[in-house]
C-alpha cells in the first residue's frame, strides 16, 4: 500500500500533463479537488479490513458510467444565441476577475467569437488576436473590430493617420539583398561604378515603383489612403520612395498578421509584385498609430464585417495583464465550446449534487462489495459545491444540507448562492457549464484515481517480470 507522500507525488506527476495554459483554469482546479477527494474517499482503513483495490476500482466503473447517464439527462439544449453566450462567458470569468472587470469582459469575449465564426466551419480562436497594454487600468479593456499590430512606421515622413485606406498585405523583400554567390565588380571610373550600383539598386525600385503605380491607380481623384503591410523588410531608401508618394508602410509584420488582414479587412496577401490587382487590396476606414512611451501601435480599424479581431488587453502592470490574458482564454473556450456543444450542463456545484443523488439512490442496485467503490465515488463529487460554499464564506456542511433537501423537494438541479449561501435554480441565475469540460472531468479523474489506487498490482507485476 502506498504511503501519503508517495500519494502526493503521484498526483502531482498525474496531473502535469493536464496542468497547462491551453486548459481552463476552473477545469485544472476542479479535476484536482475531485480527484484528491476520489483517492481519500477509499481510505487504507477499506484496505484494512481486506478490501481490495480492484473491487473500488470496479464501483469506480460502474459509478462513472451511471454519471454519464445522469449527466446526457441533465444537458440542456439551447440555440447559442448572444443572450445565452454571454451567461456562459461570464460564468467563466467570474472564477477568475473581479465580478465589474468580469461583466466588461464578457461582451467583448462573446462578439470577438461571433466576428470569427463562419457558417460551416469550425471555429479557429487563433483569428482572435489577444494585444497587450501595460497603460491605464484592466477595467479599460476592450475589442477592436480590427487589427492592432505591436509597430508602427519605420519612416519619420510617413503619415500617422489616414482614413479610408487601401490596405496592401505583401510577403517582399523591399531590400538591398546580397547575393548568395560571391561576386566581383570591376571598374576603371566613377562613373562606370555609379553604373554598376544603379543597375543593383535598380532591381528593388522597380518593385517599390510598381506598388507605387497601384496607389495611383486607386487613388487617383480621391484622398483614400495607402497602407502597405510587409512581412518581410523594406530598406530605408525604399521607405524614403514610398513615403514621398503619401504611402504608409510597417516592415516585419508577424506571421499570423498575414491571415489575419485580409480576412479583417478583404483581399488576399500576394508573394510578388507581378500579382498586384486592385482586386488583391484590402480596405479599412481608419489607421493610425498610437505610441506608448517607446512602443508603437498600429489600429486598422472601421472594418464593415471583420473575421478577425483584436482584444486590446489594458492594465497597470505585467501582473494584471497576465491575469486578464489567462480569463480572455478560458473565456473564449468556454464560449467555443458552448457553440460546438449546442448544450449547457447547470453550474454552481448543481451537477455534482444531482449526480450524487443519482448514484446514492444506485449504489443499492450494485451487487456486493463494488457498493463502496460508488459510494465513494459520489461523496467525491460533492466536493465541488462544498469548495463553492467555503470560498463564499459559508459553512460546507451546512451548505451541502440545504443543496441537498432543496433538490430532493424540488426534483430540480439547484446550485450554490455565493452571495447567500442558500441554493439557487442556476438556469434562473444564468450560471452555466460546459457539457464538454465536465465530461472530461469525469473521465480524466476516474482514470487517474483508477491508476493510482492499482499503483501497487503495477508495481508488483513489473518486479515479478523482472525476476522473470
Amino acid at each position: 500500500m502506498i504511503s501519503r507522500e508517495m500519494e502526493q507525488r503521484l498526483l502531482l506527476l498525474s496531473l502535469e500533463n493536464f496542468s497547462n495554459k491551453q486548459t481552463p483554469v476552473f477545469l485544472r482546479s476542479q479535476l484536482t479537488h475531485l480527484l484528491s477527494r476520489m483517492f481519500h474517499c477509499v481510505s487504507c482503513d477499506w484496505f484494512l479490513q481486506g478490501v481490495h483495490p480492484r473491487i473500488v476500482v470496479e464501483g469506480f466503473e460502474q459509478a462513472k458510467a451511471k454519471t454519464l447517464e445522469v449527466m446526457d439527462s441533465l444537458k440542456v439544449k439551447y440555440a447559442m444565441d448572444r443572450e445565452m453566450l454571454i451567461n456562459v462567458a461570464r460564468t467563466s470569468l467570474r472564477t477568475k476577475l473581479a465580478q465589474h472587470t468580469a461583466d466588461i469582459l464578457t461582451e467583448s469575449i462573446v462578439d470577438a467569437v461571433l466576428a470569427v465564426k463562419r457558417a460551416d466551419d469550425p471555429i479557429d480562436l487563433h483569428m482572435v488576436e489577444i494585444m497587450q497594454m501595460q497603460h491605464k487600468i484592466d477595467t479599460e479593456t476592450k475589442l477592436v473590430k480590427g487589427i492592432v499590430m505591436d509597430h508602427g512606421a519605420r519612416h519619420p515622413d510617413m503619415k500617422k493617420s489616414v482614413t479610408n485606406a487601401f490596405i496592401l498585405t505583401c510577403n517582399v523583400s523591399l531590400e538591398y539583398e546580397k547575393s548568395e554567390v560571391n561576386a566581383g565588380f570591376f571598374y576603371k571610373s566613377a562613373t562606370e561604378r555609379e553604373k554598376l550600383v544603379a543597375a543593383e539598386r535598380k532591381f528593388t525600385d522597380d518593385k517599390v515603383n510598381k506598388i507605387i503605380e497601384l496607389k495611383k491607380s486607386v487613388c487617383k481623384g480621391n484622398d483614400n489612403g495607402f497602407v502597405v503591410i510587409n512581412q518581410k523588410g523594406i530598406d530605408p531608401i525604399s521607405l524614403t520612395m514610398l513615403a514621398n508618394e503619401g504611402i504608409v508602410a510597417l516592415r516585419r509584420a508577424k506571421r499570423r498578421n498575414m491571415e489575419r488582414i485580409p480576412l479583417a479587412c478583404g483581399g488576399f496577401a500576394v508573394n510578388s509584385v507581378d500579382d498586384l490587382t486592385p482586386e488583391c487590396l484590402g480596405k479599412a476606414g481608419s489607421v493610425y498609430e498610437y505610441t506608448l512611451g517607446e512602443e508603437k501601435f498600429t489600429f486598422v480599424e472601421d472594418i464593415p464585417n471583420p473575421q478577425s479581431v483584436t482584444i486590446l488587453l489594458k492594465g497597470p502592470n505585467k501582473h494584471t495583464l497576465t491575469q486578464l490574458k489567462d480569463a480572455v482564454h478560458d473565456g473564449l473556450r468556454a464560449v467555443k465550446n458552448a457553440i460546438d456543444d449546442g448544450c449547457l450542463l447547470p453550474g454552481a456545484g448543481a451537477f455534482e449534487i444531482a449526480v450524487h443523488a443519482a448514484l446514492t439512490e444506485f449504489k443499492s442496485s450494485v451487487k456486493g462489495r463494488a457498493r463502496l467503490g460508488v459510494q465513494a465515488y459520489a461523496d467525491a463529487l460533492l466536493v465541488i459545491p462544498k469548495v463553492l460554499a467555503q470560498n463564499s464564506g459559508f459553512d460546507p456542511q451546512e451548505t451541502l444540507v440545504k443543496l441537498q433537501e432543496e433538490h430532493k423537494e424540488s426534483g430540480q438541479p439547484v446550485g450554490v448562492d455565493v452571495s447567500t449561501g442558500e441554493a439557487l435554480v442556476p438556469a434562473d441565475a444564468g450560471i452555466w457549464d460546459n457539457f464538454c469540460v465536465k465530461k472530461q472531468i469525469v473521465d480524466s479523474s476516474t482514470v487517474i484515481a483508477t491508476n493510482l489506487l492499482l499503483v501497487d498490482e503495477i508495481m508488483r507485476a513489473g518486479m515479478s517480470s523482472l525476476k522473470g
